[in-house]
């Protein structure tokens, strides 16, 4: 399916749909039951195509636009048109795979990282954390990382889910990657205890500020 059609690939999608998968990803806000492994097999097999991509994303369909992420252009997509994609996108797993697989490839990463940080709408603000998080192992110089703390301190414990999730994994990355900031990010995490008891499975780093600084900060030896 080199040369494909919008219509031909909503039938590849279409196919590939599993109403178990749809019932477990429906718990976390996705409207969709394509298994994730599959559909990056129908992208590697469509290779990068933007005019599909664009067509896929406005079906507005949840498993269409993770395709389109996975076989747009991310450079040649402007700011205006990341911005309005990302507002228009509820699904956690679309805003998810749009800001780490084509917005942190884009030029335009910084601006939107401005732009969206202390967005209105929190899933936004959401995306904008998740921009600085990304920064702040190799370009923290870039940032006021006191000032980030602060904000954190203030604001993770009553955020709605999705913007507490990425204030809570800023901190977790200030905590691990900053020795400076390591205590006070590990007396945050102590004093608001959000996802403390965060159902966390075998084998896997509980998103525990203070427990996953600590595993994190044990890994890097």
């Amino acid at each position: 399916m080199v040369e494909a059609t919008v219509a031909a690939v909503m039938a590849e999608l279409a196919a590939l749909e599993d109403p178990k998968m749809r019932a477990v990803n429906e718990r976390h806000g996705d409207d969709h039951g394509v298994n994730l492994g599959k559909l990056r097999a129908l992208a590697k097999e469509l290779k990068t195509q933007p005019e599909l991509a664009s067509e896929l994303w406005t079906t507005g369909d949840t498993a269409a636009r993770l395709l389109s992420i996975l076989i747009c252009k991310p450079k040649a997509l402007s700011q205006a048109e990341l911005d309005a994609m990302l507002r228009e996108s509820r699904a956690p797993k679309v805003q998810d795979w749009l800001v780490n697989y084509v917005v942190k490839k884009s030029a335009h990463a910084d601006a939107l990282r401005v732009l969206w940080f202390n967005d209105s709408d929190p899933d936004v603000a959401s995306a904008g954390w998740a921009l600085t998080t990304a920064m702040i192992a190799k370009r923290s110089e870039e940032l006021d990382l006191e000032a980030l703390l602060n904000q954190i301190e203030a604001e993770m414990k009553d955020a709605p889910d999705r913007l507490q999730w990425g204030m809570n994994f800023c901190l977790i990355d200030i905590g691990t990657n900053q020795a400076a900031y390591r205590d006070r990010a590990i007396a945050i995490g102590e004093k608001l205890e959000v996802l403390k008891d965060y159902p966390t499975p075998p084998n896997c780093t509980s998103p525990y500020a203070p427990i996953a600084i600590a595993e994190l900060v044990r890994r890097q030896g």
